[in-house]
């Protein structure tokens, strides 16, 4: 399926900035209408054959350019329940991106300038949000210690202390990413995404990108949501228990319930470059913009650095040296 200009004919894709439907052909806005295709691996708009993998749910014509909605990995157990649209426009990205790359001063030169940054995709990355009630008990002993000194004694006071605590914890919507193709490792650096920005699923907003549907369970992705919720646990118990010298805990009970899972599709803007043999990538937050993502080092800007470093702290070192010598 992809969304036709009632207008001219051209493909309506979402646009982040607009926030609307947007016919980059004719500068309309809302123009859209669907057109449906009964075969999933041709284009619904010039019928050329489209190469599609087992999890892709929209993809992009190499030969028109059009983007295609897979209907039925969107549908049925595959229907997301919610969707963040792209808040970041592709232009804005590709600025982004540009700017962070200049910024590292360490960056080669040949790189900045044969990055054709215009390769850039924007991808719905599906996600299962998560939502606990944590129960927290702990029992323990701390100690407090305080010293002073009296003349030549110095006393030391160890106060022991029962440290009990209860913790009923509400965890809404932790996300943990459900694409084989995506490393689990990436998409949590990149967090966080704004949860009050999602919206009730509509196909419309994956118009103009790439998407794919979950391949990985809800059940076998749950211990990665129950970790993150296990480490945020643990962090607001020590704030608890600020202002002990030590603890030692004697009872140390952690329970979540989950109250709900949802289905959801989160913007991701994904740059594959490769540079003499090696290939990097680029991830860009669709929400926030936070980037992650290596450049190649420079060794003559590494070696000109540590020269300029050297030489300038040689010329302070005679400096101070000829000013001891005269005083």
């Amino acid at each position: 399926m992809i969304y036709k200009c009632k207008n001219c004919g051209g493909n309506v894709v979402y646009h982040p900035d607009k926030k609307k439907m947007y016919c980059p052909h004719c500068d309309g806005t809302d123009s859209e209408e669907e057109v449906r295709s009964s075969v999933i691996t041709e284009c619904a708009n010039c019928g050329a054959p489209m190469e599609v993998s087992g999890y892709t749910s929209a993809c992009k014509c190499e030969h028109c350019g059009s983007y295609t909605i897979l209907e039925e990995r969107v549908e049925g157990e595959f229907t997301p329940h919610l969707i963040l649209p792209f808040q970041i426009s592709k232009e804005k990205a590709v600025k982004l991106l540009e700017k962070e790359f200049q910024s590292r001063y360490f960056t080669p030169g040949t790189f900045l300038s044969a990055a054709t940054l215009q390769g850039m995709e924007g991808i719905y990355v599906p996600f299962f949000l998560y939502d606990y009630l944590a129960t927290f008990d702990y029992a323990g002993t701390g100690t407090k210690v305080r010293s002073w000194r009296s003349g030549n004694t110095e006393y030391v006071e160890t106060s022991y202390f029962r440290v009990e605590r209860n913790l009923n914890i509400d965890f809404d919507r932790i996300p943990v990413d459900a694409s084989i193709n995506m490393e689990d490792g990436k998409m949590d650096l990149l967090e966080p995404f704004d949860a009050k920005a999602l919206e009730a699923f509509q196909k419309k907003y994956m118009s103009g990108f790439l998407g794919e549907k979950f391949s990985e369970g809800l059940m076998d992705l749950e211990p990665r949501a129950q970790e993150k919720a296990r480490r945020d646990s643990e962090e607001l118990l020590r704030e608890t228990l600020s202002g002990y010298t030590t603890l030692q805990a004697d009872r140390k009970h952690l329970n979540f319930q989950r109250q709900k899972a949802e289905y959801a599709l989160l913007p991701v803007w994904v740059y594959y470059y490769s540079y003499h043999g090696k290939k990097y990538t680029y991830y860009i937050n669709g929400q926030s913009g936070k980037i992650l993502g290596k450049t190649p080092v420079s060794k003559g800007k590494v070696f000109a650095y540590g020269s300029a470093a050297w030489g300038f702290l040689f010329t302070m070192m005679l400096l101070v040296k000829m000013i001891l010598e005269v005083l």
